[in-house]
């Protein structure tokens, strides 16, 4: 039997929480379906799980901003409502990097594409992001990166 893809596991968990009668869970896992279907439909294609996760860690990147946004306009009812859609969402995506893992991994691909400067960063990056993906923030790795070539 062959293993169950992302999106499978995100539609049985979607169906469990029908079950169990979590409203809030049911509500979180429509959104990340229908984000997918919406996806599927417009671009014609089946998504494989690269593409489900890189749809997830953009979904956990919009709410991270709204939740700060609310904080900031001092509304925290709806920044909880974000973080709880956070918290459900990062439980189909994996373990994210500890900042030593990322730093050997930017270190790694510094090595491997031979960048020495800034403006040959897109190089390195295109050998990181297949490796972090969903794992940790790009914009983060991409701090990591300018300062390890600035140095």
């Amino acid at each position: 039997m062959n293993q169950a893809t992302l999106k499978d596991r995100i539609n049985d968990a979607l169906k469990t929480a029908m079950r169990a009668k979590e409203k809030e869970r049911v509500a979180v896992l429509r959104l990340v379906m229908s984000e997918f279907k919406k996806i599927e439909v417009d671009e014609r294609i089946e998504l494989d799980d690269a593409r489900v996760l890189a749809v997830l860690d953009k979904m956990v990147k919009q709410r991270r901003d709204s939740e700060a946004q609310y904080r900031n306009a001092n509304r925290p009812e709806l920044a909880e409502q974000e973080a709880y859609e956070i918290g459900q969402i990062q439980e189909f995506l994996p373990a994210a990097l500890t900042a030593a893992e990322l730093d050997t991994i930017v270190a790694k691909a510094i090595a491997d594409a031979g960048v020495t400067e800034a403006r040959d960063m897109g190089k390195a990056m295109a050998l990181i992001k297949p490796q972090v993906q969903g794992r940790a923030d790009m914009g983060d790795v991409s701090k990591l990166l300018k300062a390890k070539l600035s140095t």
